[in-house]
């Protein structure tokens, strides 16, 4: 068993009200997607109210949704994000979120078992956005292998 596993944040801010017309789209297939990340090779854990997402957590805004989870390895993340069918949503991202001037997602290593908290992955993205990509925050773009041991 690995010592860590992947943690990610990603944040994105909302064009209209999650109940509009302009993210019917989005939201008439949240649960399907969820659904199929947890079904996912390598998937661990997910932040999700009693609802079952994250749609209600509001950390960095009132208009600003959060999805976290914590995978296996970034391969096994990046097969879901870009080799599934979560792809044909993340390319529709502009019809129901505005470009961020800051990082929206941030990746780093947890230990084996560990849950994020909002405020630690806050904490990441702060870092991401100040220093850039590191060991401690990073991208898909600028990977940073786990710690030994």
């Amino acid at each position: 068993m690995p010592a860590y596993q992947l943690a990610q944040l990603n944040i994105a801010t909302l064009l209209a009200p999650l109940d509009s017309p302009q993210l019917h789209d989005f939201t008439a297939n949240l649960e399907r997607i969820n659904a199929l990340g947890e079904a996912s090779p390598g998937f661990v854990w997910r932040l999700k109210d009693e609802a079952g997402d994250a749609t209600a957590f509001r950390p960095f805004g009132d208009d600003v949704i959060v999805n976290m989870s914590v995978w296996q390895d970034i391969d096994t993340l990046a097969d879901f994000a870009y080799r599934s069918e979560h792809v044909d949503f993340f390319r529709r991202r502009r019809e129901w979120f505005a470009r961020m001037e800051t990082p929206g997602q941030v990746l780093w290593w947890v230990p084996h078992g560990h849950r994020p908290t909002l405020a630690e992955a806050a904490d990441r993205l702060a870092q991401l956005a100040q220093h850039g990509p590191g060991p401690g925050a990073f991208t898909f773009a600028r990977r940073f292998d786990a710690p030994a041991g």
